[in-house]
């Protein structure tokens, strides 16, 4: 597919549709899993089956309808390929070889089949046992002059189970570096909401969808990145719900969609028209929209209106009057030009925030990937007090989480800034004195490894390299380790970009069974309207010599902290014993979990905000000012535009599923730049053109990209995209949000250079 010429053709049809069912047979046939692929599918997010690896919406009420989507379907195919990484496949390939290649043909290779280590003399990796990989990683760790020396990554797809005892290993051993993939994407949801209404997640169920008079999308794309999301989108549009889109970048399943289990859709090739209102806002231009959205409620008060919830803000909230002093002091010129939209959209839509009486405003990382985009956040959770949309059917505020448990792993544990209250319950249950100081973000975890004091990085799941920013600088710092470990159940870029010593340690994938001297054994999911779930594979092991993720943890421990009275052992064998060690450390969120399992559906986590409780140190929701209209610092340089890096239709997080991106006209290409056709004649420029992207950091490093194709895309003046990975090299490291740490992906600012 690679070599392929690449092709940009305008995608005029509704998304989903046929177009999704043919892509999902497509997969399933590619990887050669056509028959065991599809019986897979039918267990997918159902009752007593597995959860999706893929995003983290919530399923539906217990139904026999089929609960998966176009991408859930490939990340399904992509792991139970027929298609095997071996020791033969490492023989043929040096290290070297492999970093030649691409993202996508390194994907395409299949799911690894035994640990590997690297052998330094060779450049190849060669097989090493099991027993032999944990004494490494043992040795190594307690080699360490510190255990602040040695950084515990996480991803998503990682269960409650092993997130939890992971975060007790670490602590055991005696740190809290715990980079995280939710510290690349919804950081600031963890870190600002709090602050707000008492709790780092999302307010909203699925049932509230249901009952919303109004619903609000802000910076991100569903169609692509929760697809299982359009279906409560399209039913909502059917009643007649309003549908506000809020994107720089005009997406087409929120434009119109065809919902692939709607037999009358789809035999008609109907569709359903999902944005009654698209606003086409500047990147960066969110704050001025919901100042410009607060404004209008204030004005319409002063003219004698009452679209306020007074009694909510005088019985509930605090900060009020300090919100209101800075809304009303912002002037309309500078709204609309922050904004990039007239005054008489802002007005529109925040006319349909003031008739509905319960709205859902959801968001993703258009919001939260700028450099304060936790105080952003704030910004929704302020227009949601304004009329008490908290607590109430059909009303609050919900993050759109990308990954299937990023949620979950932070519930139990993976978290670089434990509470205090929460370290004395694993001090208590487990016996140890956990440490007390901050831990490392990933951000600080990569500036750790540039600057040689962390010295072990191991990697529970994900493709922490290419997630990361600065890429250049990133590889350097990683090659400085002693030890990297690669915990995965495909080969990825995070293998071959490695310290001195490197192992790969294949796990059993989501959708395969996990069996012990005790039986077989399942994992929990908490999807992101905090809703837990059992997840059991169905599919046999892609190969004999893989292990359950959860006793990779176990025995790392046991190779590390052989002196530690924790029941490793144990715990390798029986799950049970592990959820209840999770109700002993969260008794409120937990107590009872086994028994509370057995419901078809899971249960719900409590979050407070759902009872009008706030556990916020005033006890109050917190009217939260973030003064101006920037969420970015300045740029002087009036060529300077900025640029939000995304994922294509065929892509989950790294992963590369093929070079097209279909929603977006795009094929056999990701060396693409959309930009404003405005944008490109200013710069003397023309579609089709080869250009180079430049940028500098606060560091004074220049980085650049080059190759990229412009494509004319009705992006807004002033904003540009292109496709992350690729793009992470002109990310600086030092450009993210200092309350959370999250890299400011969708705001670099760049600049164009003729090729």
């Amino acid at each position: 597919m690679a070599d392929r010429k690449p092709r940009y053709k305008t995608y005029d049809s509704p998304a989903g549709g046929w177009g999704a069912a043919a892509a999902t047979a497509k997969v399933l046939l590619e990887q050669s899993v056509v028959t065991k692929g599809s019986r897979a599918l039918l267990s997918m997010n159902q009752p007593g089956g597995f959860k999706c690896p893929s995003c983290a919406f919530p399923d539906a009420s217990c139904t026999k309808k089929l609960e998966f989507c176009e991408n859930g379907a490939k990340a399904l195919a992509h792991e139970a390929t027929k298609f095997r990484v071996t020791r033969e496949f490492f023989a043929q390939h040096s290290v070297t070889d492999l970093m030649a290649q691409s993202d996508y043909w390194l994907e395409m290779q299949g799911r690894l089949t035994e640990p590997m280590r690297y052998d330094a003399a060779t450049d190849h990796y060669v097989p090493v046992s099991w027993d032999d990989a944990f004494a490494l990683i043992g040795r190594h760790l307690r080699a360490l002059e510190s255990p602040h020396q040695a950084e515990f990554y996480t991803s998503g797809r990682t269960a409650n189970e092993t997130a939890f005892l992971y975060s007790i290993f670490v602590r055991e051993f005696g740190t809290n570096n715990f980079p995280d993939c939710s510290n690349m994407c919804h950081e600031p949801t963890s870190r600002g909401l709090p602050h707000s209404i008492g709790v780092g997640k999302g307010t909203v169920i699925l049932d509230d969808f249901e009952q919303a008079q109004a619903i609000f999308l802000i910076g991100h794309n569903a169609g692509t990145n929760a697809p299982r999301m359009m279906t409560p989108l399209v039913e909502a549009r059917k009643r007649g719900v309003p549908i506000v889109a809020v994107n720089p970048m005009p997406e087409r399943a929120l434009v119109r969609f065809t919902e692939p289990q709607d037999i009358v859709q789809m035999a008609t090739f109907g569709s359903t028209e999902i944005s009654s209102e698209f606003v086409h806002i500047r990147i960066g231009g969110d704050l001025a929209l919901l100042k410009g959205m607060m404004k209008v409620m204030f004005e319409r008060e002063a003219a004698g209106e009452s679209v306020l919830d007074h009694d909510f803000i005088a019985a509930h909230t605090s900060g009020f009057a300090a919100l209101k002093a800075d809304v009303e002091a912002q002037e309309w010129p500078a709204l609309v030009a922050a904004a990039g939209i007239d005054e008489a959209q802002i007005r529109r839509c925040a006319e349909i925030y003031i008739r509905s009486n319960a709205t859902l405003i959801c968001y993703g990382m258009g919001i939260t990937q700028h450099q304060r985009g936790s105080e952003l956040v704030q910004q929704i959770a302020n227009l949601l007090l304004l009329k008490g949309n908290y607590g109430k059917p059909g009303a609050g505020i919900s993050p759109i989480r990308g990954h299937s448990n990023v949620q979950g792993d932070r519930t139990v544990g993976i978290d670089e800034k434990p509470t205090q209250a929460y370290l004395d319950r694993v001090r208590d249950v487990f016996g140890f004195e956990p440490p007390r100081e901050d831990g490392h973000h990933t951000v600080e975890s990569v500036e750790a490894m540039l600057a040689g004091t962390a010295k072990v990085f191991i990697g529970l799941g994900g493709n922490f390299i290419r997630a990361v920013p600065d890429t250049d600088r990133s590889y350097d710092a990683m090659r400085k380790l002693d030890l990297t470990v690669g915990i995965a159940t495909k080969l990825n870029r995070g293998h071959l970009v490695h310290g001195k010593d490197a192992l790969i340690l294949p796990v059993v994938a989501r959708s395969e069974r996990i069996e012990t001297v005790k039986g077989e054994q399942f994992v929990t999911i908490e999807d992101s309207m905090s809703n837990v779930t059992a997840s059991r594979g169905v599919l046999e092991p892609a190969s004999e010599h893989l292990l359950p993720e959860t006793e990779i943890v176990c025995r790392m421990a046991m190779a590390t902290l052989p002196d530690s009275k924790t029941g490793w052992a144990s715990y390798i064998d029986d799950y049970s014993l592990i959820r209840d060690k999770i109700a002993a450390v969260y008794p409120a969120l937990y107590e009872g979990f086994s028994e509370r399992l057995k419901a078809p559906m899971g249960f719900h986590l409590d979050i407070p905000p759902r009872r009008r409780v706030w556990a916020t140190p005033n006890g109050k929701a917190n009217f939260l000012v973030l003064p101006g209209l920037a969420v970015n610092a300045p740029v002087d340089d009036p060529d300077i535009l900025r640029l939000a890096t995304v994922r294509s239709h065929d892509q989950f997080n790294t992963t590369i599923y093929s070079y097209n991106d279909r929603y977006r006209g795009v094929y056999n290409d990701r060396m693409i730049l959309f930009m404003n056709a405005d944008d490109i004649a200013a710069r003397g420029l023309e579609a089709g053109a080869k250009v180079a992207l430049e940028t500098i950091g606060v560091d004074g490093i220049a980085r650049r990209v080059e190759g990229l194709t412009i494509l004319d895309y009705p992006m807004s003046r002033g904003s540009v995209a292109g496709y992350y990975p690729e793009l992470n090299p002109l990310l600086p490291l030092g450009h993210y949000d200092k309350t959370s740490g999250c890299p400011a992906a969708k705001s670099i600012p760049v600049r164009v250079v003729a090729a």
